[in-house]
Parts: structure tokens; sequence; C-alpha cells
């Protein structure tokens, strides 16, 4: 089960040019990120997600006691630093780190765990193989939380079961970042295809859930 969290502007965007993201979308949006996290096994982001935010990845909701859900980072030139949040926590939440090469000492050292993978379109992981990978270590539900790439990489191996989709009464244009990137679409009937199953209002930002067809 692969769930794929967009928190955007209403044009689709995730940041300015400049990187600019925090924060999108409002308080009460962010709060119910943190109970979809807790309803799954893994959260998956891409190196640049790491780099620009340094993120945790973790469930923060008052009075939270179950399991944090492991933190996946698709990173094929291993960029993750050691003294990253995720590094730093690795040895209290299980920390996965995808790349085509044998994790570095010093990522091993910090207690981040190894998931090699092989390189498609030059730079890719292959997704596909990642996510049965990562199955096989007991992550079989997922929480991809970006970014545009990675979105785009697993719809494009059309493993997106659900899309949570956050989107913010704002707009920021043709120069910021898509939530979406390329999906080498060759015609509309090529595009990933969902239906909407719900609709609700969370303070000035709009929450859709979409499942695949």
């Amino acid at each position: 089960m692969i769930t794929l969290k967009l928190a955007t502007s209403l044009d689709g965007r995730i940041a300015t040019a400049q990187g600019e993201s925090r924060w999108i979308t409002g308080e009460a949006a962010r709060l119910q990120v943190h109970h979809l996290r807790a309803a799954h096994d893994g959260v998956v982001i891409g190196a640049g997600t790491a780099l620009a935010d340094d993120p945790e990845l973790t469930v923060r909701l008052e009075g939270y006691v179950g399991a944090q859900p492991a933190r996946v980072v698709l990173d094929g030139r291993q960029r993750l630093s050691p003294e990253s949040r995720l590094a730093r926590t690795a040895r209290d939440i299980p920390t996965y780190l995808v790349s085509p090469q044998p994790l570095h000492a010093d990522l091993v050292a910090a207690g981040i765990r190894g998931v090699q993978a092989p390189i498609i379109e030059g730079r890719r992981p292959a997704i596909t193989e990642v996510v049965a990978a990562l199955a096989s270590r007991g992550l079989r539900r997922l929480f991809v939380e970006g970014g545009g790439e990675v979105a785009a990489s697993f719809l494009k191996a059309g493993l997106v079961d659900r899309l949570e989709w956050f989107r913010a009464p704002m707009l920021i244009g043709g120069e910021g970042r898509p939530g979406v990137g390329d999906l080498a679409l060759g015609s509309l009937a090529m595009a990933p295809r969902l239906r909407r199953v719900d609709l609700r209002v969370l303070g000035d930002d709009l929450w859709e859930t979409y499942e695949r067809i």
C-alpha cells in the first residue's frame, strides 16, 4: 500500500524557485500529516528534500505512544550528512538510505541501513525494486512525502494506491517547484487516473483524497 502526499499551492507548487516552502499549508493540515505518518510503516523522501529541509519525519502528536515509522531516503549519491537529524536519530528509529552502492562508512557508523537498488534514467532508483526491497524488510505501507521527482517516479511506475493532497489558497506561479515532476506522457491516455473519494476543509486549506482507479 503506497500513499503519496502532496502539500501544494493551488497551482501545484511545493516551493518557490528559491526553495522556500515553510509553510505553504496551515497548522491543521500539518497535524493531519502526522496522523497519516502514524498509519504507515515507512516515510519516503528524496535526497533533495533531506538536504533542503533536514527533516526528522517523525510522528509528533500529543499523547502518541505508537511506533515511529521508518525513514527512507532515496539518495543515489549518498549526500545525506552524518550530522543530519535523520542520521543522528537513526539508532532510535530505523532509517534506510537507498543507493546503488554500499553505504559510506560514516553513514553505517551513524546507524543508517543500506538498501541497494539499481539506477535508471541515469540517476533515479528503480522504484519497483526499491518497494520490493523495503517490503522484504517489513515496510509494506509506505508514505511518500516528496519531492516532485520522487512523486513522479512512483506515479510513472504505477505504484500509487492513494493520494492525499493538501492545497493552500495561494498561487506561486510557473517558476515555483512542481509537486509532481516530469511524467514523460506521450498522450492524455497515458496520464495516471485517480478517483476522488473525500474532500475536507482544514482551516483555509483543502484536503483531497484520491484512490487509484
